[in-house]
């Protein structure tokens, strides 16, 4: 008998960092995400509306971009509005 717990998610992952968090798109993922039972932490460049929303609902959200912010994570996921010399790109 398999004694594995299933996972409360479609796949399992650890937590996931969205560069550029706080876009029209790239909150809308992250709030998809979280509905679905995933960790989401991320970075923006500043506060906005969408950054305090998600971390009303409950996600690390740092404002600026720092290769420290990607430590631990299991996935990073960029917006197409971060360039490829970004330092968490690059991490």
């Amino acid at each position: 008998r398999n004694n594995m717990k299933p996972s409360p998610t479609p796949f399992p992952l650890g937590p996931a960092h969205l560069v550029g968090i706080g876009g029209i798109g790239m909150s809308g993922i992250a709030e998809i995400m979280m509905n679905l039972g995933y960790e989401v932490q991320g970075s923006d460049m500043r506060e906005s509306d969408n950054v305090l929303r998600l971390r009303e609902k409950g996600a690390v959200v740092h404002v600026g971009h720092t290769a420290e912010n990607v430590v631990g994570t299991s996935a990073v996921i960029i917006s197409s509005a971060i360039k490829d010399d970004n330092v968490e790109v690059q991490a």
